[in-house]
């Protein structure tokens, strides 16, 4: 399974950067995240325990999340839960007129014999990944537009 989850917002990429990286404060800014722990702090490398819904169902996962300011990356591998070994990286763009390009990609392959693939693919990516993807990036696009808006353009 692999999945692409894009949107532009308009804002300095640090405080987007920022917003994606400090998954602590989560539950307290995107309502679909019920909690998420810091079980371990290595500096840029932290274990973290996530619990999100999608709908009326719950979803939890550990993963180890790397975070690399100065390249504004951020890299997850799950290493608990149903998505154990997915491979999750945050991409952010600078683009044209003050927006910053991000991306969440997320690539899963599931081990299971014979229906692995399938529900990774039909189920885990289109019914699970993808919508909590874009309630992520819809969010986190009105919290920077909103309090954190960019510099209006100015005409040459």
């Amino acid at each position: 399974m692999h999945t692409e989850t894009a949107v532009r917002i308009r804002g300095p990429i640090e405080v987007i950067f920022g917003y994606a990286a400090r998954v602590e404060d989560w539950p307290r800014l995107l309502p679909h995240y019920r909690d998420v722990r810091v079980l371990e702090d290595e500096g840029r490398i932290r274990l973290v325990e996530m619990k999100a819904r999608r709908g009326w169902i719950p979803l939890s996962w550990r993963a180890r999340q790397t975070v690399v300011p100065e390249r504004h990356s951020i890299r997850f591998t799950h290493v608990g839960g149903v998505t154990r070994t997915m491979e999750v990286e945050w991409r952010l763009d600078p683009a044209a007129d003050g927006e910053v390009a991000v991306t969440i990609l997320h690539d899963l392959l599931l081990s299971w014999p014979l229906i692995g693939r399938a529900v990774a693919g039909w189920i885990i990516g289109p019914m699970f990944v993808e919508p909590t993807a874009r309630a992520t990036l819809r969010r986190i696009k009105r919290l920077v537009e909103t309090e954190h808006p960019a510099p209006a353009r100015r005409g040459c």
